[in-house]
């Protein structure tokens, strides 16, 4: 702890504080909408975002400290969104027993480290893509949302150029703290939203069928790791933590899951998108500090967890415009890097593109986002571009 302490600074601070900021308001509606789906009782949603708060706090916190490595764990938010519409006609039971199955398969796929070694033969050109094009609709929705708030837009750029030029490892810091002021004068944050209670957790007994397991568990799954755990590796390796032992960390997202389901934990993984803000040099300046960043948002889910419907309260009080452009321009930093690396070799550089614009399309296919298929698009871009080569030299 006192090496902790040691290494933790002002902006790896603030960038966990981003980091929850971002992915909790810009899904927790989707969560609510899939507890509603299966029927959720007002206790049973709030038991929702203990469990999740608990698990993505608790997973985040101890294994950065552990590896002192910015180990990021989010909810799945695109199987959120599966649950909100494959979840009608199902209980709260059926639910959980497709949350532990679920998290059973992710829990295989760890321990036997199937997925860490298909992660191995993805060239790092298409992963770096792969994170440039789930991260650049954050840095397209920062500006796009000078449309309805431009005075706020213009403030937080403007106050980003500056502190860029002059305090540059403060300058998420300053622009969140004069977004804040600003919006606060204006009368634009939302505390009405604030109730100060604990959250209760709320245990269901599972109930497990084929139906609701082909339903409801393995497009949770599938949409878990192809949308979720795939970016969150690339965002890793794209940060240059190769020494990050994946398949442990999926582990431990598998079993954080089957401990925490009875309670509403639906599906834990590896996050791309804020793991991309605790990993930037934002956060700080030397790569071997930035795990305090991971921790400080670990800990900030832990209390998100505790008392459930307040810090929802906070972290909604805040205008989405804001919160859309914080997420973008703190991201700007790793989308340039991850644009540099993915075009740098020429050989790979049309397959990273394809990969690049088809992940920043959002295509949905059979269920599965656009993560996924940039992969797969560009994986077999640079097949045919290899083939065609050898082809001529023979």
């Amino acid at each position: 702890m006192p090496s902790f302490v040691r290494d933790l600074s002002l902006s790896s601070a603030t960038a966990g504080f981003v980091a929850v900021l971002v992915g909790f308001t810009s899904s927790v509606a989707i969560v609510f909408q899939a507890a509603q789906a299966f029927g959720a009782t007002p206790g049973e949603i709030s038991s929702w975002m203990w469990a999740l708060g608990l698990g993505m706090g608790l997973t985040s916190l101890l294994a950065s400290l552990w590896w002192r490595q910015p180990v990021m764990v989010a909810w799945s938010t695109p199987g959120a969104a599966v649950l909100a519409t494959a979840g009608v006609g199902y209980g709260m039971a059926d639910a959980v027993g497709a949350f532990l199955v679920c998290g059973a398969l992710i829990t295989l796929c760890g321990v036997t480290g199937w997925f860490e070694r298909v992660m191995n033969r993805l060239p790092i050109a298409i992963a770096s893509a792969l994170l440039a094009g789930v991260l650049a609709r954050f840095g397209i929705e920062a500006f796009a949302a000078a449309r309805s708030a431009l005075p706020l837009v213009l403030l937080m750029l403007a106050s980003y150029l500056l502190a860029r030029r002059w305090w540059p490892r403060y300058a998420v810091v300053i622009v969140l703290a004069v977004a804040t002021a600003f919006v606060a004068a204006r009368g634009e944050l939302r505390t009405e939203a604030i109730q100060w209670s604990l959250a209760q957790p709320v245990f269901t007994m599972p109930r497990f069928s084929l139906e609701a397991t082909v339903s409801l568990a393995l497009p949770l799954f599938v949409v878990t790791m192809a949308s979720q755990n795939l970016p969150g590796v690339a965002a890793i390796r794209a940060a240059g933590y190769t020494t990050m032992p994946i398949s442990k960390v999926i582990t431990i997202t598998g079993v954080a899951t089957l401990l925490l389901a009875p309670f509403g934990a639906f599906a834990l993984n590896l996050s791309a998108i804020t793991a991309a803000i605790c990993m930037g040099r934002e956060a700080h300046e030397d790569p071997a500090r930035r795990y305090t960043a991971a921790a400080t948002c670990g800990a900030i889910y832990v209390v998100i967890g505790l008392f459930g419907a307040a810090v929802t309260g906070v972290l909604t009080a805040f205008p989405r415009e804001l919160v859309v452009a914080i997420a973008g321009l703190a991201l700007l930093g790793t989308i340039g890097s991850g644009l540099a690396v993915a075009l740098k070799d020429e050989a790979h550089r049309e397959p990273a593109l394809i990969t690049f614009l088809v992940t920043l399309s959002g295509v949905v296919i059979a269920g599965i986002g656009a993560a996924f298929w940039g992969v797969v698009a560009g994986t077999i871009a640079l097949l045919v571009q290899q083939w065609r080569r050898k082809g001529l030299a023979a």
